[in-house]
């Protein structure tokens, strides 16, 4: 029972990368089509497309009545986002940024992460909170479109410009995702009662790292064909929409109840995260080795605390 449960659970996180990186060329290829500034791909589009396994497996998750998993997942997810992936990132390849190219998208992740935390305080996210989410995602779309489309960023560059192959990534991509978080809750679930591990623990450690690999591959890909922009923006950018969409659209589906003993230690690493980010943007202008060292360390004492 064990071996095959490893076996789907495996199956279902290939299923994820892979359709993720579907998802991802087709909407890149979309946003070339129509000249789109590289940053604004990478926060909305790029982001949206590497996040749609999160948004997959809590939305599986809400159906199997596992909210544990959904809660866990983004809040997981979110840290592993910042603290693993652009940790690993910059290790190999360190970062100078523009801070006016990221302050707007900056602050409104900031702002998402604290309005959850104020959200989840009662240990219930409601269907009114998942529509308030949702408010929030659309004027975060709306403000992206007027602010960064006019900035001095430059399109991003594919090799595919053909409308109908991007829109088979799409559409491959997403029956990926779709099959892929099916397996992948269903057998994390397994694995945990197997080895009587609790579900907020494999929500923020196994599902929350299986589901944030479709941003570590896009963001190193990004950083070596030179798209810095691509590769930050798609992790700002997927902080945003786990919390505002997942947990929105996630929430209209069933009402997401939490015991809040479970989120205190988890609340403090999400939000100081965000904030060290803001501090390499803002202050130091620049993602160096250490700094990259430091997140990752970080997370992996994260991980560390969160199971023991």
């Amino acid at each position: 029972m064990i071996t095959a449960s490893i076996f789907f659970l495996l199956l279902g996180l290939a299923l994820l990368i892979l359709g993720g990186d579907l998802l991802v060329r087709g909407a890149v290829s979309f946003a070339n089509i129509f000249r789109v500034p590289s940053f604004l791909i990478g926060v909305t589009v790029v982001s949206f497309g590497t996040s749609a396994p999160e948004l997959m497996v809590s939305i599986q998750a809400a159906f199997d009545n596992v909210a544990d998993i959904a809660i866990g997942n983004v809040m997981g997810s979110n840290i592993a986002n910042i603290a693993l992936v652009l940790g690993i990132s910059v290790i190999i390849k360190p970062i100078n940024v523009n801070p006016n190219t990221y302050r707007l998208s900056w602050w409104i992740m900031l702002f998402s992460s604290l309005l959850y935390v104020v959200f989840i305080l009662d240990g219930v996210l409601s269907v009114t909170e998942g529509l308030m989410f949702l408010l929030g995602l659309v004027s975060f779309i709306f403000l992206s479109i007027r602010y960064i489309s006019y900035s001095d960023d430059t399109p991003a560059e594919t090799q595919n410009n053909s409308f109908w192959l991007a829109f088979l990534f799409f559409a491959l991509g997403s029956v990926g995702l779709y099959f892929g978080s099916e397996l992948f809750v269903k057998h994390s679930v397994l694995i945990a009662s197997y080895f009587g591990v609790s579900e907020f623990v494999i929500g923020v450690t196994v599902v929350a790292l299986g589901t944030s690999l479709p941003e570590l591959v896009t963001s190193m890909a990004a950083l070596f064909r030179g798209q810095n922009n691509i590769s930050i923006g798609n992790l700002m950018g997927s902080n945003i929409f786990n919390v505002f969409a997942v947990l929105g659209i996630t929430s209209l589906f069933q009402e997401l109840k939490l015991k809040l003993t479970l989120l205190y230690f988890d609340f403090g690493v999400m939000i100081g995260v965000v904030l060290l980010f803001g501090l390499f943007i803002f202050i130091r202008k620049k993602i160096s080795r250490i700094g990259g060292v430091l997140l990752l360390f970080g997370y992996l004492a994260y991980i560390f605390i969160t199971v023991t």
